[in-house]
């Protein structure tokens, strides 16, 4: 069967559906992703096919970046991406519907393209199902990302989220109202929109190991396990890079990866005394903030394999963001995770629990001081990284696409 994949957002929320893709392909279906251009190679190289997605994820990432003003990990941040979200959410419905009238048996849906690909499937009679990289329904067991990493008990927990969680459904009401009258059908009444929306099977492309799942969910939503990015073939370091690794210890990684920072340079002088600081040497990955710091003990990189580089490293500073939080915890290393907005602060919580991080330190709150000081701890002391190895062992052994191909399967019986 035909397999339509609908993602956007950065690459940390497309590269784990090149993985995911690639399996349903090896299982006989034809695959197909729609996302950004941006991404078009990518999906290309894995042997994928591509349509393409309206929009460029850095435009709303800087936009998100230059509203946020002081601490962004909390309820005004997050009304922040809403507000952002709303507009970028209409212009992508426009997108996905050209995508999925091109054709699909199955549509398989994720990120702020999970709604809209959702209303266009079921307007066309195609089955659907959502598959996402972010727990967002409604729990008591932990905060939800509007509160970053503040629980606010279990009661106050399952208040907020179930409010959040409606409001999403709320906002995507219009574009249901939207993809109805483009397809010539009638529009549907609220019951009718809550009807369909409770039963929508929802994976998560997660490890139980990481956010166990909660016991208060509805059924319909299960873990499946990290989808990991494919390989598009064996990735191989620059030469600087390689002899840049073999000249001393392992490194201390530092990286923001999709953030965009208007104060880039500021940024990496904070980063490069924080290196000296702690006395590690350290490799910079420029990324979206444009991050650059040389010396002897110091590189810059640009697109590197975090699977090929983070198992070389003492520990990884990073934004928190899933995909990079997922590919640290594959390697085994110690984090420090420094969380600017949405889901970050969530992610850098939970490495924090799970006792690979010895710290969270917000991006707001970022200085060479204390970014020293917790890579200090992370580096010298063998505590979080004995859990970050014991924490690798149990992830490598899960096959978080197995279960999505057979649902996936499942849906065309």
């Amino acid at each position: 069967m035909h397999v339509l994949l609908v993602t956007s957002g950065s690459t940390g929320d497309v590269a784990p559906f090149t993985g995911l893709g690639v399996r349903l392909r090896q299982a006989g279906h034809a695959v197909t992703v729609a996302t950004h251009e941006r991404f078009a190679g990518l999906i290309r190289a894995c042997g994928l096919g591509f349509r393409r997605l309206p929009l460029d994820p850095r435009d709303m990432h800087e936009a998100c970046a230059q509203r946020l003003s002081g601490r962004a990990d909390g309820p005004l941040g997050t009304l922040t991406i809403a507000r952002q979200g709303a507009a970028y959410t209409a212009e992508l419905a426009h997108g996905v519907l050209q995508a999925v009238r091109q054709g699909a048996d199955v549509v398989v849906a994720s990120g702020q393209a999970a709604l809209p690909a959702k209303a266009v499937a079921d307007g066309l009679g195609v089955p659907s199902t959502g598959a996402l990289l972010q727990p967002v329904a409604p729990t008591g067991d932990f905060a939800p990302m509007a509160l970053g990493r503040r629980s606010a008990g279990r009661t106050g927990n399952r208040l907020v989220s179930g409010a959040l969680w409606r409001a999403f459904h709320r906002q995507a009401a219009s574009t249901v109202r939207w993809v109805r009258a483009e397809l010539g059908l009638p529009p549907l009444g609220r019951a009718a929109r809550r009807r369909q929306a409770g039963g929508w099977p929802i994976w998560y492309g997660f490890s139980p190991h990481v956010v166990p799942r909660p016991g208060d969910w509805p059924p319909e939503h299960r873990l499946a396990g990290y989808w990991w990015p494919e390989e598009t073939s064996v990735w191989q370091p620059e030469p600087r890079l390689a002899d840049f690794l073999a000249a001393g210890p392992p490194p201390v990684f530092i990286g923001f990866g999709s953030m965009p920072s208007p104060r880039g340079e500021r940024l990496s002088a904070v980063c490069t005394e924080a290196l000296r600081r702690a006395g590690v040497r350290g490799v910079v990955q420029a990324g979206w903030s444009g991050l650059e710091a040389e010396s002897d003990d110091i590189l810059t990189v640009g697109e590197v394999s975090h699977r090929w580089l983070f198992p070389r490293t003492a520990a990884v500073v990073h934004h928190g963001g899933g995909g990079t939080t997922a590919a640290g915890l594959r390697a085994g290393v110690p984090a420090v995770p420094v969380p600017v907005f949405y889901d970050q602060p969530f992610w850098s919580a939970r490495l924090r629990s799970l006792g690979v991080a010895p710290g969270v330190l917000p991006m707001a709150d970022l200085t060479a001081d204390r970014l020293a000081s917790l890579i200090t701890r992370a580096v010298r002391e063998p505590a979080w990284r004995t859990r970050a190895a014991a924490l690798r062992t149990a992830l490598v052994a899960e096959d978080g696409a197995a279960p999505v191909l057979k649902a996936v399967e499942a849906l065309t019986r």
